[in-house]
């Protein structure tokens, strides 16, 4: 599948690892940097959702989601993304990715509105539960694009081209291709989001990491089964 993300933001919360690792199914082991583990909150807008061979439709094709994910590794191999839940503007791509893809979909009510630099973005979710659950916020990037260093956290946080989900006693993985992402520094105002509670994550008290993207494209690849 082809995909075009745009206006990401990156929040994350370092998280003890005693909170995240029960959270995870079987098989995969809580990814950390230097010790550390964190939960990340990003809201972005797609456009051209589709198969290769699919024209884009933007009825169908262009929506706005946002997850809540941390980091994870398979016997200390194969890093990845394991997501708490992935909220969607279309019901269709939900229903799709809840069946084909075996992730964790919620249908929302979202928007984004732009003025000048700020982003306003807001998601309530409508089904399935866990609800209520929402999302206020407004951000913009400042400072120049600096693609993260392999080593640094921001690369751990956001280079990531593995996803992993979980279905019926299978793991399973899937791959993703993009360019590196093209990081800024981002800073919010108002944020106001009931996510990580719904997903049962205890948002820390600290202020986020905050990074952001303006846009990249991106391949998805099928799901392949993870052999124990």
């Amino acid at each position: 599948m082809y995909q075009r993300w745009a206006k990401l933001l990156f929040l994350h919360w370092e998280v003890p690892v005693e909170e995240l690792a029960p959270m995870l199914p079987p098989g995969l082991t809580l990814d950390t940097f230097e010790g550390r583990a964190y939960v990340g909150l990003v809201p972005f807008t797609m456009t051209g959702v589709r198969p290769l061979w699919f024209p884009r439709f933007p009825p169908l094709t262009d929506f706005h989601e946002t997850n809540v994910r941390t980091y994870v590794h398979r016997e200390g191999a194969d890093p990845g993304v394991w997501f708490f839940s992935l909220d969607a503007g279309n019901p269709l791509a939900v229903r799709v990715a809840r069946a084909m893809w075996r992730l964790p979909y919620h249908r929302s009510r979202m928007s984004m509105r732009i003025e000048g630099p700020w982003v306003d973005y807001a998601l309530d979710r409508l089904w399935p539960p866990p609800i209520p659950a929402h999302l206020r916020i407004r951000y913009r990037a400042i400072g120049p694009v600096t693609p993260a260093k392999p080593g640094s956290l921001e690369h751990f946080l956001a280079e990531r081209y593995l996803l992993y989900a979980y279905r019926d006693g299978q793991l399973y993985r899937g791959r993703v291709h993009h360019a590196p992402y093209p990081l800024q520094t981002a800073e919010i105002e108002g944020l106001e989001e009931t996510l990580l509670s719904a997903a049962g994550i205890r948002r820390p008290d600290a202020p986020p990491l905050m990074h952001y993207a303006s846009e990249l494209n991106v391949r998805i690849y099928p799901l392949r089964t993870v052999t124990p």
